[in-house]
């Protein structure tokens, strides 16, 4: 069998609804966990060690984690298309291919660990590392996203390197990844510390909840610092208009997440907030790289067209 070739226009779209498909089971599997599910199937792959699906329709908890490993079937389908799409791509980019070859791979570790998350009794840790792995695969698919609405990636030395913003913004770019990860390696802290353990026979982290909610307040307090710090930057001229969206898109997000966060706090935490909490989570770290990705000019732009800022600050940095 034949597969039809793809134009890039679609393929692009087919790279966004993957995108949209690992953050959707991001949110599923907090369900999991925010429901008191995480060990509704006591065994993986089966449910149970006598049978593959749930006991019944009673059995909530063992349906509530059996349809989020079905959900996770259908996304590892939906990166396998990504992969399919790629190969018949018109015209083909090795580029886009090879990144997209990342995104079962990510899936597939995933849901290896999230048997290794069963098998474990829901330790902490095996849950942290599920997350992550999971903002992995985000971050894979992001970059195939944007990839795919520019030409092939060029191989320029870093001496060549051309960017649309002055050094100081691109160097901000970089503490706001460096800023995102530090408030997201908090959250998953304060998470494997605090409550919605996912079973009440689970283990917590041996933490004090209080101190690290105060590190990941910090955290982002800094992080949304930084953020208006370069926002203010970047309104004066130091930026191209593409990478100004980006940082109103990413300051947004950011405000919102904040605002999340210290409502559940101050409310005891309620479990519909927490998924809200991590479907923030996914965005933000999608706005920062998004806020990266924009910084360098694509290869099949001239440099003259690509900045848009003063040309008396650009160079080749």
């Amino acid at each position: 069998m034949r597969f039809p070739t793809v134009t890039p226009a679609v393929y692009r779209r087919l790279a966004l609804a993957t995108l949209a498909s690992l953050v959707f089971i991001m949110v599923t599997g907090a369900g999991v966990r925010l429901t008191g599910s995480g060990l509704g199937c006591s065994t993986w792959p089966t449910c149970h060690a006598e049978s593959f699906t749930p006991r019944g329709a009673s059995d909530t908890h063992g349906m509530v984690e059996w349809v989020n490993r079905l959900i996770t079937g259908a996304v590892m389908l939906l990166t396998v298309a990504a992969v399919l799409g790629a190969r018949r791509r018109e015209p083909f980019r090795e580029d886009l291919y090879r990144l997209s070859l990342g995104l079962p791979a990510w899936v597939f570790a995933n849901a290896l660990v999230g048997a290794l998350v069963v098998w474990l009794h829901l330790s902490p840790v095996s849950v942290i590392g599920h997350f992550l792995l999971s903002l992995g695969a985000v971050a894979n698919a992001t970059v195939l996203y944007e990839r795919a609405a520019h030409g092939p990636a060029a191989a320029v030395p870093p001496a060549e390197r051309r960017w649309r913003a002055t050094p100081p913004v691109v160097a901000a770019g970089r503490l706001l990844v460096v800023a995102a990860s530090l408030v997201i390696l908090t959250g998953t802290l304060v998470t494997g510390s605090g409550p919605h353990a996912g079973d009440e026979r689970a283990d917590r982290l041996d933490l004090p909840v209080h101190t690290i909610v105060r590190f990941h307040g910090i955290a982002m307090v800094l992080f949304l610092a930084l953020t208006v710090a370069v926002v203010r930057m970047a309104h004066k001229g130091d930026a191209a208009p593409v990478v100004v969206e980006r940082l109103h898109q990413l300051l947004i997000v950011l405000i919102a997440q904040a605002a999340i966060g210290y409502w559940q706090y101050f409310t005891g935490v309620p479990a519909l907030l927490v998924a809200f909490h991590v479907l923030g989570a996914a965005l933000v770290w999608i706005a920062v790289l998004r806020v990266w990705l924009s910084l360098p000019v694509p290869a099949e732009e001239t440099a003259g067209e690509a900045v848009g800022v003063n040309r008396a600050t650009m160079g080749a940095w």
